[in-house]
């Protein structure tokens, strides 16, 4: 078995629900990430890319029918670099990246493109198709934005409640308030506000043709405690999750190139760190929120190295409570979890969320100087996928 590299990152800004994105199909934004990534590798040549692993949570409207191989298409790669699509819902990415650093372990390709893509912007309304035709009855169309539609009656009522409740059960369990998420909320903003002030992006955001978006539309700089505190229980009437601390709707993609060693002079760069560990974990659907924890420190096992060993955390913000819960039973020190932001600011865009918590990760151990680093994000029904990265690059401290 071989070693798994991360060579280069890329992804476009992320747009806001309705903004400057919202006429971008899908298919046209995973292209633009992919073409924005191989402009980090100018020597590589395309035809060298044994897959294409992609990911992607709705798959019901301008992304059906293998958005991966349709943007491989739209970049103008050759027609010979073969592709796939895969559904892991909010983990699809992350889900795309280990699957492409398998194919690089085993062999079966030196060098693997991976990445995903969602518009939800975009996404479409659905009819159910009646089992005969002209039933009599109304017919309700259903969003595909997010969450459950069309559930099947067999499913326990337990496990179908909304996201959002499921998130005000956790915050229940565990005893965190309302003033500790808006807290972490408004730390989102101002940290990735900094982050682009300083630069920390400019390696890592391409631009998308045809947009005049050059950062993350969601990032609201002038957020306050004070502000968010006016804001609504969204799910709850007493509750404790508003529009302000959990994660918005968005539209962006994100890609990766991964290779083996052997690919280095092929790719024409050095990688910036190694894929060492890998993880999985599911729970009661209704517990997603706290699945990382264990994907985790799955992933850590597998690697072989501690939580006190590990240097910096990307953790994906799906809402406040839950990033809290994970922190709180890693018992990390909270500073090295998203100090660039997180998607409570960023956004997330549920099929490129992972891609950009893994890029972002490997540039942050290399700004850093840190070794060891984990990518975290919990999954809708129950699930969480975490990724170990080692920096490779020189003068990396433990």
């Amino acid at each position: 078995m071989t070693e798994a590299y991360l060579y280069a990152a890329a992804r476009t800004p992320f747009g806001r629900f309705g903004g400057e994105l919202a006429d971008k199909r899908p298919d046209d934004l995973a292209a633009a990430a992919i073409s924005g990534l191989l402009t980090k590798v100018p020597t590589l040549d395309p035809s060298e890319i044994g897959d294409v692993v992609w990911g992607n949570a709705n798959g019901a409207g301008e992304e059906n029918r293998n958005v991966g191989r349709m943007a491989v298409l739209l970049a103008g790669l050759p027609t010979s670099v073969p592709a796939t699509t895969v559904n892991r819902l909010c983990g699809s990415s992350l889900d795309a990246a280990m699957l492409g650093s398998r194919t690089v372990e085993s062999g079966d390709a030196d060098i693997v493109l991976v990445g995903g893509v969602e518009s939800m912007t975009r996404a479409p309304w659905v009819l159910p198709k009646p089992s005969r035709a002209y039933p009599a009855g109304d017919i309700a169309a259903v969003s595909t934005t997010l969450g459950w539609r069309l559930v099947n009656p067999q499913m326990p009522a337990a496990w179908t409640v909304s996201l959002g409740e499921c998130n005000e059960m956790l915050a229940d369990r565990f005893s965190i308030s309302r003033q500790r998420q808006d807290e972490f909320a408004v730390r989102s903003h101002v940290l990735a506000d900094t982050a682009w002030s300083e630069g920390w992006y400019d390696d890592l955001v391409i631009s998308v043709p045809g947009v005049d978006l050059f950062r993350d539309e969601g990032i609201r700089p002038g957020t306050t405690i004070d502000k968010l505190s006016t804001l609504k229980p969204s799910f709850r009437k007493a509750g404790t999750i508003t529009a302000g601390n959990a994660s918005p709707l968005n539209d962006g993609a994100s890609a990766l190139l991964l290779g083996s060693e052997a690919a280095f002079e092929r790719i024409g760069s050095a990688p910036l760190a190694r894929v060492a560990g890998r993880g999985m974990y599911a729970l009661d659907p209704q517990d997603f929120g706290f699945a990382p924890v264990e994907a985790a420190n799955v992933a850590l096992a597998r690697a072989a190295v501690s939580w006190d060993e590990v240097g910096a955390i990307e953790l994906n913000e799906a809402f406040a409570v839950q990033s809290l819960a994970c922190v709180d039973a890693w018992k990390v020190n909270p500073d090295i979890v998203n100090s660039w932001g997180g998607a409570i600011a960023i956004g997330h865009p549920l099929g490129a969320s992972g891609a950009r918590i893994l890029g972002t990760l490997a540039h942050r151990l290399v700004r850093d100087r840190k070794r060891w680093g984990v990518a975290a994000l919990c999954i809708g029904v129950g699930q969480a996928l975490a990724v170990v990265l080692e920096n490779v690059s020189s003068g990396s401290e433990n």
